[in-house]
């Protein structure tokens, strides 16, 4: 199994790890998209009023912009470990076991817009980039990265995705048709769906999944396990959409 997340607008500075290699992250066919990126964001850097601009900065935001001026030199660390908010504060990483750790590290990649999915433990820099944003000299980031996401997604042949990403980064690179998946909605037990809980209860599911490593290859197997874990997940009327369900 495969869990995608989402990345957070937040995250933490600094780092210990050696400068971004792209060739050393997870779905190293991705590398030379993720350069065309870097390289874009690394330029657009040096013109801190067209960055404001593009990047859609406050003043507040602009200390942001020497983040990405130094992308290629900058200190890694663990991507689980580089973003926070409401999902990754949930999630706890740093506190989590070595062997739940390693789990993340070979089931879960996090979808960052300059560079696409990178595993758990893969070492990136701070930056910032939205999914919607359109930088210069690179196509809209949906069409630069979707279809080359979706045929690494391919080729690494999964035998299940759990997609926990928000819509925008789905489109940013859709799990191919060829891949059983899961697009997972968080709901009460209404059926409404929830915001600042989604992210909550999905850094939750992944933090169990993690601590538990259970052996599910499919729905059926995330099913079984989320079931004798006090876990409500049901499937949804919509084909590939299974719904977390919380309390309300």
């Amino acid at each position: 199994m495969k869990i995608l997340l989402p990345p957070s607008e937040t995250k933490r500075p600094g780092g210990s790890g050696a400068p971004l290699a792209l060739e050393a992250l997870a779905l190293p066919d991705l590398a030379s998209r993720r350069a065309e990126v870097v390289d874009a964001l690394v330029q657009l850097a040096h013109d801190p009023a067209e960055s404001k601009r593009v990047l859609k900065l406050s003043d507040r935001q602009l200390d942001e912009i020497s983040h990405n001026r130094v992308l290629r030199s900058a200190p890694t660390m663990p991507a689980v470990d580089r973003y926070t908010g409401v999902l990754y504060d949930a999630l706890d990483a740093a506190s989590l076991s070595a062997p739940a750790r390693r789990w993340l590290g070979a089931h879960v990649w996090v979808h960052a817009a300059p560079f696409g999915p990178v595993g758990a433990l893969d070492g990136i820099p701070s930056y910032r980039l939205a999914a919607g944003t359109s930088l210069p000299g690179v196509a809209p980031l949906r069409r630069h990265w979707a279809d080359a996401v979706r045929a690494v997604i391919a080729q690494e042949e999964p035998d299940f995705v759990l997609d926990l990403r928000s819509e925008a980064y789905v489109a940013l690179g859709p799990v191919p048709a060829s891949v059983p998946s899961a697009y997972v909605r968080v709901v009460t037990e209404q059926g409404r769906a929830l915001n600042h809980f989604n992210k909550k209860a999905k850094g939750e599911l992944v933090r169990a999944l993690a601590e538990d490593r259970p052996r599910a290859r499919g729905l059926r197997g995330l099913e079984t396990w989320a079931a004798s874990s006090g876990i409500l997940i049901r499937r949804a009327e919509e084909d590939g959409v299974i719904e977390l369900v919380v309390a309300s």
